[in-house]
């Protein structure tokens, strides 16, 4: 069996030669056409003037494709496999092939896969037709071929087909690999599969650099990751339009910048019918255009197929018949792909561009130029002028813009005022550093009608032609990212590309104009969402955003962000960590995004390895490991190194504090390379330019976190911050109760807890589904109290809520303290006491403010159930009355019950009662309540 594997490998590249003439009875041959020979070594040479003048080579651009600086939308369809002629070719005759790709050209197709290498006459045909091939080159990837020894044929393999073809105008791409079957994959290992592909990727490259290397991956192995292939394709068989739409969102996740093209999708129409088929394949491609891919090949152009030795007769997903007779799908498939991206459509609302600028006289006129370029029927632009003084408006004023000058307020102002006097019901923020993609608008046009988004965002990708060092800047932390809850969803869009619906907008306020450089994006976002309202994000909408060219104004980028960071956190205090780093539900996307060095993953593989789909899934990282991440790393570094020097003189504590130190800044320096090794390089530099490039990222890495943390510290650390608490208490566990003559919802309680701490600027953080626990107040970084509640109904709307504030300290703080308290104990070297001295107030200060922040913080939290009790008409009972029993005395008139003693009553106030939307008001009616023990009724 080897023996017979190895020798099919040795024969795939003979299937290239030119079959013999052959008799065909559905194109007859034509006498006078003329025979083109190809452009292989020893045949005369092509005919290069058959072909189009645009014959050059496509490249990825950012999430599309691009051919002779055009945006190029791949509409393709599959051919073959045929069954072998006499030389073993798997295509038909050459009379039977041309015409079929006649009959693809006259029927909207630019593309066709082929799943062997085609003879060059094919290439040379679907050149002169203007369309492109994309070349599969089959291998024996259903064996386990690593563990046979084959990986230097097939190497081989795809270095010969590829060097054949090299350079040829036809080729669309070459695809090195075409689904290894999961089995193989388990088989051999994620990790050695993934290094198999790539070597074949980097030889396939080294034999053709300029061509574009893929390999078609599907559902079953979608967790391979192979982020190095310069496009991702995917076969995709879903039936239903839903299920297709939201895959195809998590493909684009996948992808990242890189295009994302469809390799098989069709229907069997033996089983389905031919008009279910066509109706299938019309919402398919709709739906793949529609939310962004770079293109698709429908499965099949024909129903002649044959594979496995045999031909396949009880499947037809042909667009023709086997005897090349069209089906009702070709007809629809012409029709759609037609309207490729994105059909026309009657109701195209307006929409207003927006660009707020400062000083922009470098890059807006690339941004008002390229805005011209954009395809959409009805949109204005509006310029608003921040009070610029290098003469941005004199080179606004040449375009065909609405320019409003106003006096230097912030960037929150400027896009209040272009808010104001936007026209459009969608308004789209744009920076004057970026410019769009031309199909940009429809996109997001269309994800407005798609679902009830209020504002929507899109990718924003560095241009490929920006310099080097802005490349680097590209590839490192602190850029424009966007943050997703799901693959649809997202919790940030970054505000150089983003948009609203102008009347959602406007009900919110606009902009805080407190937020003058930056931060404003994230808050308006997050004030979306506090009002109940989504976030939505199309991978199609792309903008191309320049980075900051030089080093300086980086590190000035990254100063103004910290200090918004701390503005935001002033704003936002419960979206923050005890350290006063942003804590966000969803997961972050784009290049440079600084990764945990651990990244905890698992495969969903499904029982016996048989799920259809097969995903990667990572978990957040741990609050250690996520540690070197932030900018407050460094004052830890800060705060090691004094004790480091401290320790030159008390030898006890050099040990201990030197080799925290030295991990500390290892894990720094490891961050830092890891960050460099993933930069993708810009094309046409040299091993000393790429070395070059990645030590500017790595040095990056690690300067970014201080320029940070520089503009955190100059608007206020968190640490040493105390927000809203008020007040001291004894620490300790302390249980009490709320007694409500009105019905109200557990969580009612919990919420206008929330709210009244919110209003006072307390830090309040909510729980995770598996929390046992219902609301934390941070006393500060050392203490916290979390509250849990329990509620007991006691008919006819009444309930006790009992209620338990449980002091708690966190563990580093505690190691330190006994770290410290042991170096107390260790006799002073040489008769000086001042380490012990030293260690001893440490010591101290710690315990005072363990105590201080727990203290605070139960205070505050008892603080605001008084006032909660007010606002809501209720008695504040305290532990030991609230476990007495209860006796229920009914009264008329809904009057207060009379409770046992020990209780002291806070008046309700009528008014704040009617203030609070809390879903407060009595029990469903109708409701069987069952009787307790005590003949009270509780409710359900």
């Amino acid at each position: 069996m080897p023996r017979a594997v190895r020798s099919r490998v040795r024969a795939l590249h003979a299937q290239t030669r030119d079959p013999p003439a052959q008799t065909d009875t559905l194109y007859p041959e034509s006498p006078d056409r003329p025979r083109v020979y190809s452009s292989q070594v020893g045949a005369p040479p092509v005919d290069r003037g058959r072909f189009p003048s645009d014959n050059s080579l496509p490249v990825a651009h950012g999430s599309f494709l691009e051919r002779s600086g055009k945006k190029l939308y791949v509409k393709g369809t599959t051919y073959g496999t045929f069954a072998p002629g006499p030389d073993g070719s798997q295509f038909p005759a050459r009379s039977v092939a041309e015409q079929d790709l006649r009959m693809m050209a006259a029927n909207g197709f630019n593309a066709v896969r082929t799943y062997t290498p085609p003879p060059e006459w094919l290439l040379d045909e679907a050149a002169s037709l203007g369309m492109l091939v994309m070349v599969g080159i089959p291998w024996a990837q259903h064996v386990t071929f690593l563990d046979q020894r084959m990986h230097r044929e097939i190497e081989a393999t795809i270095r010969s087909t590829v060097r054949a073809y090299a350079g040829h105008p036809g080729i669309l791409c070459y695809a090195v690999g075409n689904e290894i079957p999961s089995p193989i994959v388990r088989w051999h290992g994620t990790r050695r599969t993934q290094s198999f592909i790539r070597r074949l990727y980097s030889a396939a490259k080294e034999e053709d650099p300029a061509a574009l290397v893929t390999y078609v991956n599907y559902p079953t192995t979608e967790y391979l990751e192979l982020p190095f292939l310069d496009l991702l394709v995917f076969n995709v068989f879903l039936e239903q339009r839903l299920q297709l739409r939201k895959y195809l969102a998590r493909l684009h996740n996948l992808a990242r910048d890189r295009p994302l093209l469809l390799g098989e999708v069709g229907l069997d129409s033996l089983r389905n019918g031919t008009r279910a088929q066509a109706d299938s394949l019309e919402w398919q491609i709709r739906t793949a255009f529609d939310s962004g891919c770079a293109g698709l090949f429908v499965f099949s152009w024909t129903d002649d197929w044959y594979r496995g030795g045999q031909a396949i007769e009880d499947w037809e997903f042909g667009l023709t018949s086997r005897r090349r007779e069209p089906k009702p799908a070709l007809e629809t498939v012409r029709r759609t792909l037609s309207a490729v991206p994105l059909p026309p459509g009657e109701d195209a609302p307006k929409v207003s561009v927006v660009i707020c600028t400062y000083n922009g006289s470098e890059t807006i006129a690339e941004t008002l130029s390229r805005l011209q370029e954009v395809d959409y029927p009805d949109f204005e632009v509006i310029v608003v002028d921040d009070g610029s003084t290098d003469g941005t408006s004199e080179i606004v004023v040449g375009y065909p813009a609405r320019l409003i000058r106003t006096a230097n307020r912030g960037l929150s102002s400027a896009r209040n005022t272009g808010l104001k006097q936007a026209e459009g019901e969608i308004v789209v923020y744009l920076d004057d550093d970026a410019y769009p993609d031309p199909h940009w608008l429809r996109y997001v046009v269309h994800a407005f009608k798609e679902a009830d988004w209020t504002c929507v965002g899109g990718p924003n990708l560095a241009p490929a032609t920006d310099p080097p060092l802005a490349q680097a800047v590209a590839n490192s932390p602190g850029g424009p990212v966007h943050v997703l809850l799901s693959d649809q969803e997202a919790e940030h869009v970054p505000g150089c590309n983003m948009a609203f619906r102008r009347d959602r907008l406007r009900e919110i306020g606009g902009f805080d104009p407190r937020f003058c450089t930056a931060g404003d994006d994230v808050d308006v976002c997050w004030r979306i969402q506090e009002r109940g309202w989504k976030i939505g994000h199309h991978p199609g909408a792309l903008v191309w955003h320049h980075r900051r060219p030089s080093i300086r104004r980086y590190l000035k980028q990254q100063v103004g962000y910290g200090r918004a960071e701390a503005l935001l956190e002033d704003k936002w205090p419960g979206k923050y960590n005890v350290v006063g780093h942003v804590s966000w539900a969803g997961r972050i996307y784009g290049r440079g995004t600084a990764q945990a060095l651990v990244r905890p993953q698992r495969v969903y593989h499904g029982l016996w390895g048989e799920a259809p789909y097969q995903s990667l899934y990572e978990r957040a990282p741990g609050t250690w490991w996520a540690l070197p991440l932030m900018p407050e790393w460094y004052l830890i570094l800060g705060l090691l190194l004094p004790l480091v020097l401290l320790g030159l003189a008390w030898r006890p504590l050099l040990v201990v504090s030197t080799p925290i130190l030295t991990l500390a800044v290892m894990a720094s320096v490891a961050q830092a390379v890891k960050g460099a090794v993933r930069a993708s390089a810009p094309a046409g530099l040299g091993f000393l330019g790429k070395l070059r490039y990645r030590t500017t990222v790595g040095l990056l890495h690690l300067v970014q976190p201080a320029a940070r943390l520089r503009g955190r510290l100059a608007q206020g650390l968190t640490i040493w911050r105390r927000r809203g608490l008020r007040g001291w208490s004894w620490l300790g566990v302390r249980e009490g109760a709320l007694w409500s003559e009105r019905w109200h919802t557990p969580s009612a309680w919990v919420e206008a807890l929330e709210r009244c701490l919110a209003r006072e600027g307390v830090p309040v953080l909510r729980p995770g589904p598996y929390e046992g626990w219902d609301l934390e107040v941070r006393g500060g970084v050392v203490g916290r109290v979390r509250l849990l509640t329990a509620t007991e109904e006691h008919g006819q709307g009444r309930q006790l809520v009992r209620l338990r504030l449980s002091p708690s300290v966190r563990a580093l703080p505690v190691l330190l303290l006994t770290i410290l308290a042991g170096f107390i104990t260790i006799p002073p070297p040489g008769g000086t006491w001042l380490p012990s001295v030293l260690s001893f107030l440490a010591s101290f200060f710690f315990l005072v403010r363990v105590m201080l922040d727990v203290g605070c913080a139960e205070a505050t939290v008892l603080d605001g159930l008084e006032k909660v009790a007010a606002e809501m008409g209720a008695l504040v009972m305290d532990g030991e009355s609230s476990h007495a029993r209860l006796p229920i005395e009914e009264q008329g008139g809904g009057g207060q019950t009379a409770l046992a003693t020990g209780y002291h009553m806070v008046a309700p106030s009528a008014p704040a009662l009617g203030q609070l939307s809390l879903g407060v008001g009595p029990p469903p009616s109708g409701a069987d309540y069952p009787s307790s023990p005590d003949g009270a009724r509780r409710t359900s």
